[in-house]
């Protein structure tokens, strides 16, 4: 098994993208990138299959940000490590090093690559990685401008409430009352969540991440950013050709694919 840490990198511009890679390879010859986005949507796929240890993320990229991309990772089990790759003006590059960040100014130097991947080489050897904690991406966000949601401290939390049980959902011009208990998954479909049935699919606008708030975690397991699978539905897993997890359904042909980051659900099958 080649245990060598890996690396996405997310630039906009590709032969940014292409500098970077080089330039990786000339510092830290035992990364490997295993996966390079042109957007913010792209690098979150990515890093949804590929699990990297490490993440180079543009700040400026068309659909999601840098700091967008880093707002909904947080919410990951086992969020990477991130490089914040910029051509931010002084003051930007002030609040970076006032958060416990790292950050490169593009293009980047190999010594200054260098540091970076000193620092990143020793956080990875720790027993436990540590993640970019949390109150330095407020701090940060708050400085930049990113995701209010993170800038705010955080509410004292809400009194559990009861497992979904029913959902309204549209199929063709009808409205159908469906019981949770029918749905064999979730899957985000563009601007709406498609509910999954033995019998075919409607859709709800409710987002994924929404609906995993409201389901008993027990009976829904989230396997990808995009798909909620129900156990009860769950015939077994397989590898396919490309060494991809797949979850293999009960009532329906199609394959689901697991993200690395959620792979430990089926260690036991």
């Amino acid at each position: 098994m080649n245990n060598s840490p890996r690396a996405v990198i997310a630039d906009d511009e590709a032969h940014l993208r292409d500098y970077l890679e080089q330039q990786l390879a000339a510092v830290w010859p035992e990364l490997r990138v295993v996966g390079r986005a042109a957007n913010g949507l792209e690098a979150l796929r990515l890093i949804d299959d590929e699990a990297p240890d490490v993440v180079f993320l543009d700040i400026r990229m068309p659909g999601l940000t840098g700091l967008d991309v880093v707002a909904r990772l947080i919410e990951s089990p086992a969020p990477p490590q991130i490089v914040f790759v910029t051509a931010y003006d002084q003051y930007a590059v002030q609040a970076f090093e006032h958060s416990a960040l790292d950050y490169l100014l593009k293009p980047a130097s190999l010594e200054r690559l260098s540091k970076t991947a000193g620092k990143l080489k020793a956080a990875l050897a720790a027993p436990v990685a540590a993640a970019p904690p949390l109150d330095a991406l407020r701090a940060l966000l708050a400085q930049l401008g990113g995701p209010a949601a993170l800038s705010a401290p955080a509410p004292t939390p809400a009194p559990a409430a009861a497992p979904l049980q029913w959902i309204r959902a549209s199929q063709g011009e009808q409205t159908r009352l469906i019981a949770v208990d029918e749905v064999l998954y979730f899957q985000s479909n563009d601007k709406y969540t498609s509910v999954v049935l033995a019998d075919g699919e409607c859709l709800i606008r409710t987002p994924i991440s929404k609906l995993r708030e409201q389901l008993d975690a027990q009976q829904f397991w989230q396997i990808h950013r995009s798909v909620i699978v129900a156990a009860r539905h769950v015939a077994g897993t397989r590898h396919d050709f490309r060494g991809r997890l797949m979850v293999q359904l009960k009532d329906r042909p199609e394959q689901l694919v697991v993200s690395r980051n959620y792979a430990d659900l089926f260690r036991q099958m």
